[in-house]
């Protein structure tokens, strides 16, 4: 997918990039598959703040999308390709042969026309195919992968992400994620064949901080910028360094210090992800 660049009319707009819409054939979604999410605006049911640095952005509906593809062994058509303001990839609409519809994360390659197909059972390695790990060949590349059986893809589901399947050992299978982590998921587990598409939205640049407020994300202020009361970087003269570590506004250490919680999934972590 084509980077769009633009006239430099103003400061901003030099350095700023978008992803070409050339690959989005829809002009209008599916009004039963969208819905209405509350907005917070990180406040909590008390009206307080407990996320900072967020607002309500611009207006946006949720696309209902089949994470589980649980139709299984009936056959669906890409009807189109859409846009999807809640997340980083596109999003493919799928017309199945019994006439129900239904919204995928659409793999990289996957156009209008191809059809797809889902089931417990093995089938054909090709592009959207969606079956449970057990039945599928190793060295694949998937996405949208389950950590649970029936739960629905939990893993890899962003713009260009993908695992690939590295062995079995019993009921388990091995894959590398995204972070080069090794992992144990049960063989029951659902995935789907491909690479997520629309990758080269890790190549865009933002260009202005109006776009960071659309997108619900408001500024944020450097702790040595504040008073002592505000931040423990607060403070002092001019420019001063912070004495010791660096650390949040509450006193976490901000660089290298380790926050992962033990719990009974880290037993399927073989090795943790590349530093």
């Amino acid at each position: 997918m084509a980077i769009k660049t633009y006239k430099p009319y103003t400061p901003s707009r030099r350095f700023m990039s978008n992803l070409s819409s050339e690959n989005i054939t829809a002009k209008a979604s599916v009004r039963k598959l969208l819905v209405k999410l509350p907005v917070h605006a990180g406040r909590n049911n008390n009206g307080r703040i407990t996320s900072r640095h967020k607002e309500g952005g611009a207006k946006k509906l949720y696309r209902i999308i089949d994470f589980k593809r649980n139709k299984y062994n009936v056959e669906g058509k890409v009807s189109a390709i859409e846009y999807d303001p809640y997340r980083n990839c596109r999003i493919a609409l799928i017309n199945y042969k019994d006439g129900d519809r239904r919204y995928i994360i659409q793999p990289s390659g996957l156009n209008v026309g191809d059809t797809i197909i889902s089931a417990e059972g093995g089938l054909d390695i090709r592009l959207g195919y969606a079956m449970k790990i057990k039945n599928i060949p190793i060295g694949t590349v998937v996405h949208n992968i389950e950590m649970y059986p029936g739960r629905g893809g939990q893993l890899a589901r962003s713009a260009g992400a993908s695992a690939q399947l590295m062995g079995r050992e019993g009921k388990y299978s091995i894959l590398r994620m995204p972070s080069g982590e090794m992992r144990y998921i049960l063989g029951e587990c659902m995935a789907t064949i491909g690479t997520v598409g629309n990758e080269d939205f890790a190549n865009i640049s933002i260009g202005k901080a109006g776009r960071n407020r659309y997108l619900g994300i408001r500024p944020q202020t450097r702790g040595a910028a504040m008073n002592p009361v505000d931040h423990p970087h607060g403070g002092g003269e001019g420019k001063t360094g912070s004495s010791g570590h660096p650390v949040s506004p509450w006193g976490m250490p901000a660089k290298g210090y380790k926050t992962r919680r033990k719990k009974a999934s880290d037993k399927l972590i073989i090795s943790r992800r590349k530093k």
